[in-house]
């Protein structure tokens, strides 16, 4: 099955050695996105609602360099330095999405890249 890298200049460039997504078939394998602003590269300043709308901004911009859109994800992961931001997921990502909602997962952990609160990733299924 062939292979192709998907990449967008309306999501941060790659600040390592991966891709911003992989195309496998019809499956797209999205890279962790953090709230970075794709103009400057740095961390967006606000509350964190304004990092989890950038972060869902920065997804769905890879999504459609890869064809597709928010509602072609089929699995998503949530990693958050602080659980109480939880809901605040929840309030954002129904603004994002509807119904039949992606499989999720959302996850503590102690520390992201550039001290970020936030971080997503997913695969996405496309039909064509």
């Amino acid at each position: 099955m062939s292979r192709s890298i998907i990449s967008t200049e309306h999501a941060p460039a790659a600040i390592g050695t991966y891709s911003q997504a992989i195309r496998c078939g019809n499956t797209v394998y999205l890279s962790g996105q953090i709230p970075l602003d794709p103009a400057t590269g740095q961390l967006v300043e606000g509350p964190i609602a304004v990092h989890i709308q950038r972060v869902f901004e920065n997804l769905r911009a890879v999504c459609r360099a890869a064809s597709g859109d928010l509602c072609d994800i089929v699995k998503l992961n949530v990693y958050l330095t602080d659980f109480g931001n939880f809901a605040e997921v929840n309030r954002i990502m129904a603004t994002f999405f509807e119904a039949p909602y992606p499989a999720r997962a959302a996850i503590g952990v102690a520390s992201l890249p550039r001290s970020a609160a936030v971080e997503m990733d997913a695969v996405m299924v496309l039909d064509n």
